[in-house]
């Protein structure tokens, strides 16, 4: 007889893991709601009963009384909006991103729609996102740093409660807005110690950072990197998988950018560089 071992596959090396991740990631961008198909976010404020319009789609908005969620939205069936499967012919509300069962909005076969509310929870903004849109269209792919093992960071996460930070958006002309971070991410690297604030994205914290390629070999606002910490309070930086932001792929998008403790003096050679059109140069400039 002859015996026959059970072998054991053999595991991705991080380089494999890393290429799985950016194909992943370039599809999530390319979706007919990822990042490039973003074509309009317009804030309805104000007075309820005053009707309000969306470049691009039809019906009439309003916003809802203080402390109820979502929009009000007034259509004819000629205007062929369909509301969680159906013609709206008349008057819906439509449900924010705040609410366990958001509403699906669908202007027509390229066109859709979502309700997302403000960091307070009190106002809210029809999001349009095109599968036809001109930056999806010229869109040639992600380019990214070859893995780099030197920015695989061993740091600790310190909770700390009630501690907020002044986080400055582009499009806000310079004010800043407090944010509430649960806690700080702590590590020593060439000598140098980092004390950085992430805030929560879902069960996720993202760091939001800026380097010294920033403008010249990566995106100019800075990148993102998401982590969760570990139950012993470590946490691993790994900035191979750090991202863009959605504003590389849409000027629709109003991103946070890096505070002052989250700007690091020296380059990070890991992640994603910048986001390319088909013809090989930058899709967007900022």
């Amino acid at each position: 007889m002859t015996d026959t071992a059970t072998q054991t596959p053999a595991q991705p090396t991080p380089e494999e893991r890393l290429a799985s991740f950016r194909r992943r990631r370039e599809e999530s961008v390319k979706q007919p709601q990822g990042s490039l198909a973003l074509v309009n976010t317009q804030w309805i404020t104000g007075d309820p009963e005053q009707a309000q319009t969306v470049y691009g789609v039809p019906g009439t908005w309003y916003p809802l009384p203080a402390g109820e969620k979502g929009l009000r939205l007034v259509a004819t069936a000629a205007d062929g909006i369909r509301v969680d499967g159906d013609l709206v012919d008349g008057e819906v509300v439509v449900r924010a991103r705040d609410v366990e069962q958001p509403s699906s909005i669908v202007f027509d076969d390229h066109t859709t729609g979502t309700v997302i509310v403000n960091e307070a929870g009190t106002e809210y903004a029809l999001r349009v996102w095109d599968a036809q849109a001109d930056d999806l269209l010229a869109f040639g792919g992600i380019d990214a740093y070859d893995y780099n093992p030197e920015w695989v960071i061993n740091a600790r996460f310190r909770p700390v409660e009630g501690l907020t930070v002044g986080f400055e958006h582009i499009k806000d002309e310079g004010e800043e807005r407090e944010t509430a971070i649960p806690g700080e991410i702590v590590f020593e690297k060439d000598g140098v110690n980092y004390n950085l604030a992430a805030f929560k994205s879902g069960r996720a914290l993202q760091l939001v950072f800026g380097d010294a390629t920033n403008g010249e070999e990566t995106y100019s606002v800075g990148r993102f990197l998401f982590v969760a910490p570990n139950p012993d309070g470590t946490i691993t930086l790994d900035f191979n998988l750090a991202v863009l932001p959605p504003c590389a792929f849409s000027y629709q998008f109003n991103c946070p950018m890096p505070p002052k403790q989250n700007r690091f003096a020296v380059p990070i050679r890991a992640g994603e560089k910048q986001a390319l059109n088909t013809s090989g140069g930058l899709l967007h400039e900022f």
